[in-house]
Formats: C-alpha cells, structure tokens, sequence
C-alpha cells in the first residue's frame, strides 16, 4: 500500500504538471514533453478549451499582432500552446476514450484473483478450499456458485458434462455464507419451514415438506431449538454455533446435490467447531457433494477432509487431490519437492502446508509451487479425471427445470407473507412502540387542540385546526419513515441471500412486506383517528370521519413506503437516513401550513403539488370545512364565509375531494413499485 501510495503520488504530479495550464506545451524541456502527451488532464484540458474557445462568441478578429492567429478564439488557444482546431477536440475525445479503456484493462489484469484454476469435486467427497489470506477461496467460491456480483469471469464449469446454467444450478445448490445472515424475529422451525415451502418442488405435499423439515433438524441437531427466536447475531437468539447450523439446515432442507460452505468454523471454539463440522459429515454421508472454505482449521477438523484445493497468494493451484489418513497423501506430495522441510511429529499438515507454501517460503525457496504443480505427475491425472467427466454420459441428460422458481407467483407471495407476518408480529420494540407512540402523539395533539373544531368563530380558530390537521398529519407519519428503515434494512440482507439462492421473485418479497406494513398501518389509523377525532372535536358525519381516516391512514402507508423506498435505493440504512432529512423537511415547509399556497413563490409552487403531504393536509381540511356556511371574523374586515374563506386564502375547495382521494392512491402505488423495482434491479451487496 504504501508503495503503491508513493508511486501513485508521482504519476500524478507528472499528470498535474503536465495538464497543460501549469506549464504551456511550448515552454516544456523536450526530454521531458511525452510527460505532456501523457497526462489525461491535457486532453481534458484542451477539449474543453476547444469547445469554448472555436465558438462564435470567440470569432472577433484578432487585433494582437505578436499572435498569428485569425480569431480572439484562435489567439487564446495559441497563447496557452492548446490546439487550434476542431480536430484537436475529437482528438482529446478519442485520447480520453482511450485512457477510459486501457486504465480498465489494466485494473483488470493487476486484479487477477483467480488463474488457470482447474478441478472436480464429487458427490460424497468433503473437499476443502484453504489457502493464505487472499489466495482467493471465498472468490472461487462465490464464481462456481454464481454469487460473484462484479468483475469478469473467463472459463467453463460444468455438471455431469453440461454447461452450467445460473438458474437450474440455484435449484440444486445451497450456499451456507459466512454471515450466518437469517431474519431475526422468527424461530429456527420457521426459518427452515420457510426456506422448505420456497425451495421444494410445488408437487410435493406440505406432509411431505414437513417430515423432510423435522429429517433435516435432527441431522443437524436443531430439534431441540425450533422454537427459539433466531435473533441478531452477539445481540440476542442463538450463538454463534448455533446459527452456523441453521444456516446449513436452511440450504439443506432445499434438497440440494452440491453445498458451498464459506469458513463454517470460522469464530467457534474447539467444542463448537466439532459439533459444526460433525453437521457437515453428516451431510457428506447423505450423498452430497459438499465444498467448504477453512482458514487455518485444527488437526481434528482439516482430518475431517476427504480432498484438499490448496491455493496460494494470487489464486493458483499448488495441491489438489486426496489428504489421505492423517493427511499423508498432501504430506508425501510436498515432502518429495527438494528443499521443502519435513514436517515434525504430530505438526498440524494444514498449518505446516500453508507455512512452507506462503511467499516468503517460496522467495527462501527460489521456486513456484504453482509451476511445481502444473508439471506433476498429480496434475496430469487430475486433467485425466477433469477431461474425462467434461463429457456428458450417454445415460446423462442435462438437467433443467419447467420453471425458474420452484412457487408459483401466488405461492412465492404467500410464503413471504407468511414470514413477514410472523416477524413482524415477534418484533414488540418495532410494532408496539409503534402503537405506543400512536397513542401518545393522539394523546398530545388531542390534548393541545381540546375540542377545537367545535366552534369555528373567527380565522384564528380556522387557522388552530389547520395547524392540528398538520401536526396530526406529519410528525406521526415521519416517525414511520424514520423507524421502519432499520427493519427494512435489516430483511434485506437476508433478501440478498434469499435472490442469490434462487428461492423467489423480488417483487413477491416486496410485495408481502408492504402487505404487512399496510395491515400494521390501518390499524394505526384506526387508532390515531379515534382518538384525534374524537378528542379535537371534528363533525361526527359519516362521510367525513371516513374521509379523515382515508387520509390519515393514507398518509401513513406513503410515508412508511417512502422510507422503505429509500433504503432499497441506497446502500446503506445510514445513507436512507440522511436523504430522509433532506426530503422531511422539504415536505414539512411546502405542506401548506407554514406558508399557505398562494404565499409560495411561484417557482417553488410547483414543489407544493409534488408534496404528499400537502394533499393529506388538503383533504383533511376541504372534508372537514370544505362545505361551511358558517360566517367567520376578519381581524379589519368583514366576515367572510368559511368555504369561501378557503378557497381565497388557501386555495382549498371541496369539489376536488375526488381528486385528491386518487392522488393519495397514486403516491402509495408509486412509491410501491420504486420500492419494489429496487429491490429487483439495485444490489448494494459486492462480492
């Protein structure tokens, strides 16, 4: 880092200097004028200079005669040794172009992670991925499993002799991430239930789902714990250990042929790491092909092993094959290299390998243990098994599926509706301090503005309800915004794992959670208009507490739509949070409340009919007083007639009830689809 700091210093004062406005191209020594030629910045420089300076604007003659030069323009240009022609603006285009496509190149070639890896890994066989840190493990990992989300991949995998394919081979692999990521409000029974009905086939009966679900618990000795809360990870719910096993329950009970296991001890004791990893054989004993990743294991775990993938530092081979009991095979290999020491008795084989394998030992050394393996006896048979099950068997069809995901749309929407329900109705801090706060804010406002939509003798009464519609419509609906973020953005990290795997459509997922959100949020209507209605002392009609419970309700839902539409736009919760106090208070200012409509300056009025709240504010009140013929004072004036009064002052009219009813629907609708169509094209998850 620190030479690449330093040499990056360097290149970029020869790119400043030479940019061609510290010193002019004329002025430049001329050992030194390819620097000049050199610098992006030049081009950048003159292209813009171009353009600016070839304009008609610049056409005046040039009156300088010490510049030879038809134009001011022209002048300008040559003064400061920049081109002078058109051709030098498409040149300095094309010159930058060119740098945009040789810097990617090269990023790409400097970052090779992966190189000439080649291998097999079989059905019953628990093949182990171990190499230094930034060997690559979990890169490899994560291109064979399909989870690798940028960069370019060159190569072919294959199943049984056939292409890969991305979305057959999700329907028969389970990836068990180090994360260990699981939504925290449901049991370990509900998870595994969960992942069963998305990933099973829709011709299997739920009988049939739920003896496989009970199979699976026991393998991985979960029974005991399937009705307890899964929780956050360090925080509340299950150990670490724990959760390693439901993470392999939940790819386990899919029924895969092939799991991926990135580091499953990593973080466990010795007692813990035995219990994980006994999890893991069981598994391997049912026939499957099962890979993990490990980091430094111990003796007992790397003997668990049938067959190593040893990499090194920059994602080359040096070892594939069996380890052997007591790893003597991956022993005997290394051994027989001149100049490698032998192992002492009773050494760790997986610390001693990674220890005379590392480059330091290969510097000491003078050799390349990746070279060293291409040329091996070792290698030549395993091109032969690698060749050899690259072509399909006559009795071998290529698997695909009718389907890309086992569930219908209905049945995908359904399962997630039937986990969110459950989470949500486990998450007491989130949904009862939601009603509490409902209570307390109805409580407050009903309190403060004590019947007060009784009488409406004078403007200030009028203005004492309107400033009520608007505390009662916007702090109460902020708080939603506010709060459901963390819940949302915590489901979605486990929405991440859930797409990768294969299991449903994000808009399914999207469209549960707001159907959940929406039955939490009538019910907060419901309550808050009661007690807001009841206690300020609005007209007991039908038609208008309907209409005051529509926007009210209303309003909750765009705001708490609004807040999940920002996280699944944003990479991060934090990042949602601070764009919901920039857009919150711009809400708050053009509501109608603090500077009523016809005070907005007329450029910003456009902002007022963009606002939802506004709309709330205007429905709420046009229903309430939009048809009264009660008379109200005028401080200096006559008194005027509420309705008229409304519409002069605040450009509110009942007539557009109508309107504004279907403008609350399309905001809800809009904001539902953003959030839905993020969640389906944005991943702010790199691997």
């Amino acid at each position: 880092m620190v030479v690449a700091n330093t040499f990056g210093m360097f290149v970029l004062l020869i790119i400043f200097i030479f940019g061609g406005f510290v010193i002019r191209r004329n002025d430049i020594r001329p050992w030194w004028i390819w620097g000049y030629w050199a610098s992006p910045m030049m081009y950048s420089q003159n292209a813009i200079s171009v353009n600016e300076f070839l304009a008609s604007r610049w056409a005046i003659p040039n009156n300088d005669t010490t510049i030879d030069a038809p134009t001011v323009g022209k002048a300008i240009l040559k003064s400061k040794g920049l081109f002078t022609g058109e051709w030098g603006f498409w040149l300095s285009i094309g010159a930058l172009i060119g740098f945009i496509i040789l810097f990617n190149m090269l990023y790409l070639w400097a970052l090779t992670y992966l190189s000439h890896i080649s291998g097999t890994f079989r059905p019953g066989v628990l093949t182990a991925l171990v190499g230094v840190s930034g060997a690559g493990k979990t890169t490899l990992m994560d291109v064979l499993a399909g989870r690798k989300t940028s960069g370019a991949i060159e190569g072919d995998i294959t199943l049984s002799g056939y292409p890969k394919k991305q979305e057959t081979f999700a329907r028969i692999s389970g990836y068990c991430e180090q994360t260990d990521i699981h939504s925290p409000n449901v049991t370990v029974f509900e998870s595994i239930t969960y992942s069963a009905w998305l990933r099973l086939s829709s011709d299997i009966d739920d009988g049939t789902k739920k003896m496989f679900v009970e199979e699976v618990m026991a393998l991985v000795e979960l029974d005991v714990l399937r009705d307890a809360l899964v929780g956050l990870p360090g925080v509340s719910g299950l150990s670490t250990e724990q959760r390693k096993r439901l993470t392999i329950a939940v790819e386990l009970v899919a029924n895969p042929s092939i799991i991926f296991m990135d580091e499953p001890t990593s973080g466990l004791d010795a007692r813990a790491a035995a219990i994980v990893m006994r999890t893991v054989r069981n598994t391997v004993n049912t026939g499957r092909t099962v890979v993990c990743t490990i980091h430094q294991p111990s003796i007992d775990i790397f003997e668990s092993f049938d067959e190593l993938l040893l990499l090194k530092r920059g994602g080359q081979v040096i070892y594939a094959g069996e380890l052997g009991r007591h790893s003597h095979k991956l022993v005997e290999y290394f051994e027989a290299i001149p100049g490698v020491p032998k192992i002492t008795e009773g050494y760790n084989p997986a610390t001693w390998v990674l220890e005379v394998s590392s480059p330091l030992s290969e510097a000491r050394l003078n050799m390349n243990f990746a070279e060293i393996y291409a040329s091996s006896v070792l290698y030549r048979k395993n091109q032969e098994v690698i060749k050899e099950l690259s072509i399909p068997r006559s009795d071998n069809q290529d698997l695909s599926f009718p389907t890309k995901y086992s569930q219908n749309f209905y049945g995908q929407c359904a399962a997630n509706f039937w986990k969110q329900y459950r989470s949500y109705w486990k998450n007491p801090p989130y949904n009862a301090m939601r009603y509490l706060m409902t209570c307390l804010f109805g409580l407050v406002f009903g309190t403060v503005f004590w019947q007060k939509g009784k009488n409406i003798d004078s403007q200030q009464d009028l203005y004492n309800l309107l400033g009520a519609t608007y505390a009662a419509t916007f702090f109460l609906g902020a708080s939603n915004c506010i709060t459901v973020q963390p819940v949302v953005s915590i489901e979605r990290a486990v929405f991440y794992r859930e797409k990768a795997a294969g299991m449903y459509s994000p808009l399914s997922y999207a469209f549960a959670q707001t159907c959940v959100e929406v039955i939490y949020t009538i019910l907060q209507g419901i309550l808050y208009t009661v007690i807001i209605y009841a206690m300020i002392g609005y007209d007991w009609k039908a038609d208008k507490f309907f209409y005051f419970l529509f926007f009210i309700t209303a309003s909750f839902n765009y705001f708490t739509l609004f807040g999940m539409m920002l996280v699944a736009c944003t990479p991060s919760a934090l990042l949602a949070n601070i764009l919901i106090t920039f857009a919150l208070p711009l809400w708050n200012l053009f509501a109608g409340f603090l500077i009523v409509r016809p005070a907005i300056p007329i450029w910003w009025r456009w902002y007022y009919w963009a606002n939802p709240v506004s709309w709330t504010i205007y429905g709420v009140v046009a229903s309430q007083f939009g048809e009264n013929e009660g008379e109200l004072s005028v401080p200096g004036g006559t008194p005027v007639v509420v309705k008229q009064f409304l519409k002069d002052n605040l450009g509110i009219q009942h007539d557009l009830l109508g309107y504004v009813v279907l403008v609350h629907f399309a905001y809800v609708i809009v904001f539902f689809f953003v959030f839905g169509y993020s969640i389906k094209f944005f991943n702010f998850q790199k691997r």
